[in-house]
């Protein structure tokens, strides 16, 4: 039979090991939220990235017509002055220049249609792009709601855990707690059960004196612990 300061012992290890997963996934919803954060932020970047292509496209435009303007207001001067001149050398040259800039203007009419036709693209893939993004952002908020919903009844479960832990130690005499507190700090479980003659804890072969001490035959009635790594041992019948 089970003597009652481990039974004691046995169900404060248990109120810890639960206190203990609390903390443990306390500490784990705020990187959880992080990185769900990270994933807004990555959505957004993707958002603004096709923006910045379409802007850029839009500027593209703007500068192409631009150049096509000022090359309509140099081709219109040439046309004028070609009526001017009288020299025929003259006049061949400023038709040669006609010429260039004329062809220059198509090659930048020509550009400026691709231009517009990206720009028609652009647009289509921005507003998929931003739909579906701005629903993935949603879906993402709503767990973080869900990660911070869950921090709080954590908490909650959390204080009241800590009270049980506290009721539990309660009973149990200084020395043993002492005990206790030391092997516990290394890591639970603290108390384990002696089976086939090996500690629960580390495996191992305990010794004749330690068996008997955990079967409650010691003579100075102390609680046993293992040869090998110092946890509390008993007799598990």
């Amino acid at each position: 039979m089970l003597a009652p300061v481990l039974e004691k012992l046995l169900i404060l290890q248990d109120r810890d090991a639960k206190r203990l997963a609390l903390e443990t996934q306390i500490k784990a919803v705020p990187r959880d939220i992080a990185a769900v954060e990270q994933k807004i932020a990555a959505e957004k970047a993707a958002i603004e990235a096709a923006r910045d292509e379409l802007k850029g496209l839009e500027t593209k435009k703007k500068l192409i017509e631009t150049e096509i303007g000022s090359a309509e207001d140099k081709l219109s001067r040439y046309r004028t002055q070609q009526s001017q001149v009288r020299k025929n050398d003259e006049y061949q040259a400023l038709g040669h220049e006609i010429e260039t800039t004329s062809g220059a203007i198509s090659a930048l009419e020509e550009q400026e249609l691709q231009v517009m036709y990206g720009i028609d693209e652009a647009k289509k893939r921005f507003a998929q792009a931003e739909a579906e993004l701005k629903a993935n952002i949603s879906g993402h908020e709503g767990r973080i709601r869900t990660l911070r919903e869950r921090g709080a009844s954590l908490d909650a479960e959390h204080t009241a855990m800590q009270g049980e832990v506290a009721a539990a130690r309660g009973p149990l005499a200084e020395a043993d707690l002492k005990l206790y507190d030391r092997i516990a700090g290394r890591g639970l479980p603290a108390c384990v059960p002696i089976r086939g003659g090996k500690c629960g804890g580390c495996h191992l072969k305990v010794s004749s004196e330690v068996e008997s001490a955990a079967r409650g035959k010691s003579s100075d009635g102390k609680l046993a612990t293992c040869d090998q790594c110092s946890r509390l041992v008993y007799w598990e019948s």
